[in-house]
């Protein structure tokens, strides 16, 4: 109920209807029937005062005086009594006679009697209305275990938001509906049909609150007389006029105000690692029946303020904002600040600015978007059904089942029907069940081989190092790694050693049954050709295996140069020493021999020819002191952190043969370097810790720097880079959607209840597609996670822009006369660049209206060919099916109308088992 009661002109317009109507039926005194009829009629009849009040009715007040003075002349029992009471007369009960609005405080029995509407107009019939006097006309409202009349409706003072000045003062019942409020207000403004207004109230407080739902009641919405209600009307552009309604911000700029483009054709800005939101974003907005629906405001009448899996409809609301924005062609960009918010608040995963998938957030998106438009107000609970022999009644059961509970554009868009089998291992007990499902997240064919990269050090001093790339297995130990290296140099896998090099030292030495898991990809892993072991064994006949260090003497960074520091460059050495030759000098000519491909031994002339004397100043200058006198003082090397698999125990170690820890102890003639015992992070230090005392010591190179720039060719020690390169071949949707239908064996830690057997099985399961969806939204599973690894799979998965068949995957009896319900067309793409840790997401997508391919990259959009839109980096396809694309391009659909049931007729008899 809405009356006027202090607009003065519309007041004035119901009195004279009244008093016109009063006029037209002033009876004569003759014609008034008996008073004993009166009485019956307004007292006991079924129209009397008597009877009891129904909710929604009218009721009319009447002045306690002049009824008191009618039952006197009707009990009276003559009719020509002077105590005839004269026409109706509320006069009293009004503050004034302008605005004709009740005295505050009137009370039913002292002031007034209330009348149902077919007695009150006998009485108006038989006696008139005081000329100029409206009736005082109120509703019966239905409360919480009551019913009541409602004398004093709520006044709400009705303002546009561009000019608060001007208000209209109009009466509301308590269980008048928010939006009868709305309807009001715009009758009132006079705004046009196709513009988008909202409610706002003014709160004790002054501030603003929206007035979401337009289906709860004033009472329910707390409204009280007096408040200020302000309708707002978006602007052309899609944006309201304000966030916050009492700020009054205009955020358009000059530019945007008078920029004109294709609709759709609209960035959205990064607001910080959020292109995953935007990417999923711009896909949706391009999805033709779902845009329509909220562009036609057809949202409006089915948001879902009660569902308690929803999101009170903000959701639903943020997003419509931003395709009305989007799709208004007043912008090239638009910043989604406040849509960000929404989903952050009811989604915590999304809170702040760290990075996302795009497919994570679209799943999130539409389970939001279908609760808040759910148009089930109270879901039923439903029994799941097996097929049980009758998969065709049970599909149909399962779909009406699923709609019974969740009906919104969302499924009617977005969902189709799998057929799953289960198959027990023990019984052979089947069971056949059908689910919803919203998207298809379809593996990609991995392949069980990885691509290794290793640097190859032969024994011949004359083959230069070599880069080889192997493809090697997945599951594979370091000995598979050996045997793919031999094929490729003709080396006996026997003969190979495997290490991580890190900062010139060894990280870890590999032994041959150790997992290739353990190899990162980052890692340098160099392969030597060996002719021994490293632990060396007493009694062995074998060579030994001596790990090698290159340093570098340099002067110290101190502020005399009083000492020298040693650094370690170039690659480190597993070199093959001979048992009998297994001394200093048997070690500097077998390391002259395995550098000599750029090592340049000295010549005659380079010789010392000295005496004893000048050789020994020279040692004290030249050669450091044993490394346990602590007179050769290095410097922190590089850290590499704790080195694995180096420094087990032998029963036969380097010093003893040695007898002492460096060499020369004493020089007959030039030599290029000297040798030294270090440790495995390649210091001289080897007390640092228990182990290190009676472990294998390793054997460091020292060069001063004039002998390394003359000697030591860099560039000769290069390696070359060589091998085999694993070509990716490009994969077929069709073939990832074979291996999402595929039989697979459930997880131990999932296993299925067998009803037959009564205990958890590792039952096989097949998913088959059964129903397919309007739009079919296909997610490429290219991120793998496992125990050991995580990765993303780069390969290019070739699929069609048109012409998708599915007709040979979906096992439903066929509508053969109709293949366009099995075909689609693709509409847009997310794609994903970069690796796991990192990573950018941009989007194709085809505009509705022109229909033009763009390249959405977060505020940039230009125009591309159908051409460029398949690449590595495809990760979730929207497909259209072709039928829906038909009936959006007919008549009936170029209206604007979209595929939901909310603004458009249901799809033909054909369909309605599918949606």
């Amino acid at each position: 109920m809405a009356t006027v009661a202090a607009n003065p002109a519309a007041a004035a317009a119901a009195v004279a209807a009244a008093a016109a109507v009063t006029e037209d039926r002033e009876p004569q005194h003759e014609e008034l029937p008996g008073l004993d009829s009166q009485w019956r009629q307004i007292e006991n009849g079924e129209s009397g005062r008597e009877r009891p009040l129904r909710a929604g009715e009218s009721w009319f007040l009447v002045e306690k005086h002049w009824y008191k003075q009618w039952e006197a002349y009707v009990q009276g029992g003559d009719q020509d009594s002077s105590t005839f009471p004269g026409c109706i007369n509320n006069a009293t009960l009004f503050q004034d006679e302008i605005n004709w609005r009740l005295k505050e405080g009137l009370v039913e029995g002292e002031d007034y009697v209330l009348l149902p509407a077919a007695a009150w107009h006998y009485l108006v019939s038989w006696y008139g209305l005081e000329h100029g006097q409206p009736p005082i006309e109120r509703k019966v409202i239905e409360l919480p275990n009551i019913q009541k009349v409602e004398v004093y409706p709520v006044e709400l003072l009705l303002v546009r938001h561009n000019d608060l000045g001007k208000s209209h003062t109009v009466q509301f019942s308590h269980t008048d509906s928010i939006g009868l409020v709305l309807r009001t207000a715009r009758e009132r403004f006079l705004v046009e049909p196709q513009e988008d207004t909202r409610l706002w109230a003014k709160n004790s407080e002054g501030s603003l609150d929206r007035l979401y739902d337009t289906h709860i009641t004033v009472l329910d919405a707390a409204l009280e007389t007096g408040q200020l209600i302000i309708m707002e009307t978006r602007k052309k552009d899609g944006t309201w006029p304000s966030a916050q309604l009492h700020v009054m911000n205009n955020n358009m700029s000059e530019e945007d105000e008078d920029f004109k483009g294709q609709p759709g054709i609209c960035g959205l800005t990064n607001l910080g690692n959020t292109c995953f939101m935007n990417s999923a974003l711009q896909c949706l907005s391009n999805v033709p029946q779902l845009t329509e629906y909220f562009l036609n405001n057809c949202y409006l009448e089915e948001l879902n303020f009660r569902n308690p899996l929803g999101m009170k409809g903000e959701i639903a609301e943020a997003y419509a904002d931003l395709v009305k924005q989007a799709w208004s062609g007043h912008h090239r960009s638009i910043v989604p600040h406040v849509f960000k918010n929404k989903v952050g608040h009811f989604a915590s995963q999304f809170l702040g600015y760290q990075q996302h998938d795009s497919q994570e957030l679209l799943s999130f998106l539409l389970d939001g978007l279908h609760e808040d438009l759910n148009r089930v107000k109270k879901k039923e609970y439903v029994e799941l059904c097996d097929a049980a022999g009758r998969p065709d009644q049970v599909a149909q059961e399962a779909w009406q089942n699923h709609k019974r509970r969740n009906d919104s554009v969302i499924v009617d868009t977005f969902h189709g029907l799998f057929k799953s089998t289960l198959v027990c291992p023990d019984c052979g007990n089947v069971s056949v069940t059908f689910d919803p499902f919203c998207y298809l997240s379809v593996p990609l064919p991995i392949s069980h081989k990885r691509v290794l990269e290793v640097f190859f050090i032969p024994m011949d001093p004359r083959r230069k190092p070599e880069q080889h790339r192997l493809v090697v297995p997945k599951k594979g130990k370091i000995s598979d790694l050996c045997v793919a290296l031999s094929k490729h140099t003709g080396i006996s896998p026997e003969r190979m050693m495997v290490a991580d090099v890190f900062s010139h030292r060894f990280y870890k030495l590999y032994q041959l049954e150790e997992p290739l898991s353990s190899i990162l990809d980052r890692d340098d892993i160099f392969v030597y050709e060996v002719s021994g072991r490293i632990e060396a064994i007493e009694g062995s006949r074998e060579d030994i295996v001596v790990p090698v260090y290159l340093r570098e003497r340099t002067p110290a960074r101190d502020y005399n140069n009083s000492y020298y520091g040693l650094m370690l460059f170039g690659h480190p050495l597993l070199v093959s020493v001979p048992r009998d030759r297994f001394t200093w000098e048997g070690l500097y000519n077998v390391l002259m021999y395995r550098l000599s491909r750029y090592v340049t031994k000295p010549n005659s002339d380079d010789e010392d020819d000295g005496d004893e004397k000048e050789d020994d100043e020279e040692d004290k200058d030249d050669v450091p002191g044993p490394s346990t006198g602590g007179s050769l003082r290095d410097p922190e090397p590089e850290q590499a952190g704790p080195s694995s698999g180096v420094t087990n125990r032998c029963p036969f170690l380097l010093d003893n043969c040695l007898g002492t820890s460096q060499w020369p102890p004493r020089r007959r003639r030039k030599q290029l370097f000297t040798l030294q015992t270090v440790n495995s992070n390649g210091t001289s230090d080897r007390t640092t810790s228990p182990e290190e005392v009676h472990a294998q010591p390793y054997i460091a190179i020292d060069w001063e720097p004039e002998m390394k720039k003359r000697y030591y060719d860099e560039v000769e020690a290069e390696h070359d880079c060589v091998g085999y390169v694993m070509k990716k071949a490009p994969v077929r949707l069709q073939e990832c959607i074979e291996l999402f239908t595929t039989v697979e064996t459930l997880e131990k830690e999932n296993p299925w209840y067998c009803p037959s057997c009564k205990q958890h099985q590792l039952a096989t399961k097949k998913l088959d597609l059964w129903m397919l969806p309007e739009i079919l939204i296909i997610h490429l599973k290219r991120f793998s996670y496992t125990k050991f690894s995580r990765e993303k799979l780069d390969t290019l998965v070739e699929f069609p822009i048109r012409d998708l068949d599915f007709s040979e995957f979906v096992i439903q009896p066929q509508n053969e006369s109709n293949p366009e319900l099995y075909k689609y067309d693709l509409i847009a793409v997310s794609n994903h660049y970069g690796g796991m840790r990192d990573g950018h997401y941009t989007t194709f997508a085809c505009n509705k209206d022109s229909g033009q391919w763009h390249y959405f990259d977060d505020n940039s959009v230009s125009p591309v060919n159908e051409n460029q839109i398949e690449s590595k980096a495809a990760y979730v396809l929207f497909y259209q099916r072709q039928d829906v694309a038909r009936r959006l391009l007919s008549p009936a659909g170029s209206s604007g109308a979209p595929a939901s049931p909310a603004c458009s007729s249901p799809p033909s008899s054909e369909f309605m088992d599918v949606n």
